[in-house]
């Protein structure tokens, strides 16, 4: 018996929505009832690499085996193959397309990219975009001002990207999910953007990006003002720098009252560069329903300026309280004395902790009698929580963005 035939159409499109958009178009020949029925999946994903695989081509020359690397030429029919394909399943497809994926490699000329984003603002249905674009060392795709009619986007995720509008906008009411790594804007525009967001609850502003001055240009302050429902946060400090003055305030004028999950990326000289420690303060002082922080720690050390050293003693820090932290982990531990007197200090803040991970740097982690003593030192300080768990060595996690 054919009982798949027999679901709902809804559970259907479920299905093929969880195969590659190639599988589900070869559902086609199965019957004259399966012919049309992927061409109205909501779900659509572009993968460059899956495709190249599906339609493999003649077997590369003796030069470009010899050279490691396929000429120009077939780049662009592979890559005019792969627009072709997304073309014809755009103009074929049949009712809403509720998400969208395109992760490829990117260079000047990708203007398919734009009339793709302008046929999704067409139809006004797409609740999440991702756009995984890898431009290689040069500044990402800039994006189409047509992005911007995408009323609908619940979540929105840009890699290798570049957002340059100047203008005023405030399309984005629904988005509640925004994920940023490896995109190019302006000061002004990151804050407009992030201003036309006023339902966000997920906010993610990772690697890579590259933060251009405007002559007005905004403070983590005005930033951080711009979403004051936001649940989980992911920063990565080097992409913030230029958002951070001299002087922070102790703490933002607005509470984050709905944070709960805390993740900061940040260089070893955290602790006593000059906006280490008080970004950190001004986060923890502002969010006061924190549950889970982790810190990640770069183990390569920049030249940092003597004017960016800071003297802050953990003493200006005794005013913070984590009254409902339940997790808190700090990864590349490096066992300066700052870092550990911080560590001590959140165990003595943290009265419902009930797991603390210190995972050491690989140069910190060979010394076992270092790892030892900083173990010793913490199971003998005061601690809040009487239930805390404190694990000291190496231990995997997942600390980057967990959405």
């Amino acid at each position: 018996m054919d009982r798949i035939s027999k679901l709902p159409v809804g559970v259907i499109e479920s299905i093929l929505c969880l195969l590659p958009i190639q599988e589900a178009a070869r559902t086609s020949i199965l019957s004259k009832e399966w012919r049309y029925h992927w061409i109205k999946i909501p779900k659509l994903e572009f993968i460059e690499d899956q495709f190249q695989e599906w339609t493999r081509g003649p077997k590369p020359s003796a030069i470009e085996l010899r050279l490691n690397k396929p000429s120009k030429r077939k780049d662009m029919a592979k890559r005019c193959k792969f627009f072709y394909a997304i073309y014809q399943v755009l103009l074929m497809h049949e009712g809403p397309i509720h998400e969208f994926t395109l992760s490829m490699e990117v260079d000047t000329s990708c203007v398919e990219i734009d009339h793709i984003i302008l046929h999704l603002s067409k139809k006004n249905t797409l609740k999440m975009l991702k756009l995984d674009l890898d431009a290689g060392a040069d500044e990402g795709h800039r994006l189409p001002i047509s992005l911007f009619s995408l009323h609908q986007l619940t979540s929105l995720y840009l890699n290798g990207c570049a957002l340059y509008q100047q203008r005023s906008f405030n399309e984005f009411g629904c988005l509640t999910t925004l994920n940023l790594s490896s995109v190019w804007t302006h000061k002004k525009t990151l804050h407009r953007l992030l201003s036309s967001c006023p339902l966000l609850k997920r906010l993610a502003l990772g690697h890579g990006m590259t933060i251009l001055y405007d002559v007005e240009g905004s403070t983590i302050v005005d930033l951080f003002g711009c979403v004051p429902v936001i649940e989980y946060l992911y920063v990565v400090v080097f992409g913030l720098e230029d958002f951070l003055p001299k002087r922070l305030p102790k703490k933002l004028p607005t509470s984050l009252v709905h944070l709960k999950y805390l993740c900061v990326t940040v260089d070893t000289l955290c602790f006593t560069n000059i906006y280490g420690l008080p970004f950190l303060a001004l986060l923890f002082r502002s969010s006061p329903n924190l549950e889970t922080v982790k810190l990640v720690m770069w183990g390569e050390e920049p030249y940092v300026d003597e004017d960016d050293l800071g003297s802050f003693t953990l003493d200006d820090y005794s005013d913070i309280t984590l009254e409902h932290l339940k997790e808190f982990e700090i990864l590349d531990f490096t066992d300066s004395e700052n870092e550990l007197d911080f560590v001590r200090l959140i165990l003595a803040k943290s009265p419902v902790l009930k797991k603390m991970t210190v995972t050491p740097h690989y140069f910190f982690d060979k010394d076992e009698e270092s790892v030892s003593e900083v173990s010793e030192i913490l199971f003998c300080s005061p601690c809040a929580s009487p239930v805390v768990e404190i694990i000291v060595g190496r231990y995997k996690s997942d600390y980057w963005c967990p959405w």
